[in-house]
């Protein structure tokens, strides 16, 4: 598969990638990468993202997320989780 073909997936190629513009600061060697706030959920995942923090609003608080090779070309939005589980409990 050609790389930009999978970033794309499922959107049509002359629109591209949903790229949003983040503020990524990479940081010096031996230092904890500060987190990126974004609400950006629809935003795909580019391979210079890997190892960076972002924490990604569900809609009540931030959710942190750590990006490995693995999320390549999915959206934010997808690690970070909407709705919770239901539990059904008897008393």
């Amino acid at each position: 598969m050609q790389p930009t073909r999978c970033l794309l997936k499922g959107r049509s190629i002359w629109k591209g990638p949903n790229i949003v513009p983040l503020p990524i600061s990479r940081p010096a060697p031996g230092q904890k990468p500060k987190p990126i706030r974004t609400q950006a959920r629809s935003a795909t995942i580019l391979p210079n993202f890997v190892g960076l923090i972002f924490q990604v609003y569900n809609g009540k608080v931030y959710n942190d997320v750590v990006i490995t090779e693995d999320m390549v070309g999915h959206k934010l939005g997808e690690f970070s989780q909407t709705r919770k589980p239901f539990i059904w409990t008897r008393n």
